[in-house]
């Protein structure tokens, strides 16, 4: 989102071209080695770096599966990963990472447990060991629950003062129905439901939802594979339980248009996010094409919006389109601009005319060839380190795509047409049936919802 100097851009764009040169490069398909160890499906990719092991796992216990009665269970269960296990408590733990300069983390998002970690390559038997040590025997402490929930309020009291989390957290409730995992429930019934949520409500959570089913695991670095299969299946040994949960309807389209403006007081700028649900999958076949119309709509400095409403007008702080949440689920397609109050209108304007363009005109053979070179180039930028490997890996099998779906990004990304592109945008955006949420110091002093 900030503006590079000439000179950086004419060595990137020189670089890009040096990345998209036809090199001889490993195959991220050939080097994997992938096995089921007691049910979890793990990969391990051999690389170049230097002594250097990145971890990445993920375990179908997101907050799509909490119970009806209290949508705080899953998050709390989560975040209590790394309060102790029955065998140390947290401190131990963290000296142990803290001696060896090794990282361990866990996260709760809305339809996973994601957890992320980075050892030395002598360290990852200790790595995966205190993975599996806190996945499967959380302590789960009345005194660290306690500290927990008061820590996540303060947190979330926190998020209310932030006009771009108040907007992109009604923006979920616009777009998506309920019961859909991509729904966030509003911040007053999270707070409600920590508040009454009770350590035998996390206990059973865990017992039911923690397990290798449905768990993936990728390992990527400096790596032995049947050294590290060895440690996950000693580590993990005897471990059961998990279950795959069903694939949830679509979002229907919204039947019209709907407004959102949620005042909050003495805010120097107004949050703002437009759009929609996309009702795609990232496997489905228009998904490539719309997220690439969607880069030259509103990609950094190189988007329509930026060039315009910001470079040439003057008008938002910041100003960018995506398309997002579609790994496990459908996703949605949004804007997202930050204005002045005083601007707010002038910016929408202009918002809308690039939009409407953009929808009626369709991308140029110029932008789609310029797009398909970054697009290609910057993902071959991530695949070079540890994490974004093992993170491009996981997100693909999430999404349901096969592991060559790794190296036959960049070749997919080049084969789209003009138009499977502009078909793209007039099969699923509908500028007659989009959400606008504002957030901040704006309108009559009341938070309003109208069609």
């Amino acid at each position: 989102m900030r503006s590079p100097m000439k000179t950086l851009t004419i060595l990137a764009s020189c670089a890009l071209g040096l990345l998209l040169q036809p090199v001889a490069r490993a195959s991220v398909t050939a080097d994997a080695a992938r096995a089921e160890i007691d049910g979890i499906d793990l990969v391990v990719v051999p690389t170049d770096a230097k002594d250097v092991v990145t971890v990445a796992a993920t375990l179908r216990a997101g907050d799509d599966r909490s119970p009806p009665g209290n949508v705080a269970i899953a998050t709390l269960a989560g975040a209590m990963l790394d309060k102790g296990t029955t065998l140390q408590d947290k401190f131990a733990i963290a000296q142990k990472l803290g001696d060896v300069g090794a990282a361990l983390s866990f996260s709760v998002g809305p339809s996973a447990l994601q957890a992320g970690g980075k050892c030395l390559r002598k360290d990852l038997p200790l790595l995966v060991s205190l993975l599996a040590e806190q996945l499967r025997t959380p302590a789960f402490t009345e005194a660290e629950f306690t500290k927990l929930k008061t820590q996540l309020e303060g947190a979330i009291r926190t998020q209310l003062d932030d006009p771009d989390f108040r907007a992109e957290d009604a923006f979920s409730r616009a777009v998506f129905p309920p019961g859909h995992p991509n729904r966030q429930p509003p911040p007053e019934q999270v707070l409600d439901d920590i508040g009454k949520a009770s350590l035998d409500e996390v206990k059973e959570f865990h017992r039911q939802y923690y397990g290798p089913t449905g768990m993936r695991l990728v390992i990527v670095g400096d790596v032995d594979p049947a050294t590290a299969q060895a440690e996950v299946r000693k580590a993990f040994a005897g471990w059961t339980g998990g279950s795959i949960p069903p694939m949830p309807a679509r979002a229907p389209g919204l039947a019209a248009a709907t407004n959102e403006t949620i005042f909050m007081p003495d805010k120097t700028s107004v949050s703002v996010v437009m759009g929609q649900a996309t009702r795609l999958r990232y496997d489905d076949p228009d998904a490539l094409a719309l997220r690439l119309a969607t880069r030259i709509l509103g990609s950094g400095f190189t988007g329509r919006l930026m060039a315009n409403v910001r470079d040439k007008e003057g008008l938002t702080y910041g100003i960018g389109s995506y398309v997002a949440n579609d790994t496990f689920t459908d996703g949605d397609w949004r804007i997202q601009a930050a204005f002045a109050p005083s601007l707010l209108d002038k910016g929408l304007a202009s918002t809308r005319r690039q939009l409407d363009a953009w929808r009626k005109d369709g991308v140029t053979a110029d932008e789609l060839a310029r797009a398909k070179t970054r697009t290609a180039g910057s993902y071959l930028v991530g695949l070079a380190t540890t994490t974004g490997l093992a993170s491009t890996i996981l997100t693909t099998l999430n999404s349901g795509l096969p592991l060559e779906f790794v190296d036959e990004y960049p070749q997919r990304i080049n084969a789209l047409t003009l138009d499977q592109v502009n078909g793209a945008i007039r099969r699923h955006i509908d500028l007659g049936r989009m959400a606008l949420i504002e957030a901040g110091t704006v309108g009559n002093g009341a938070t309003t919802t109208r069609p």
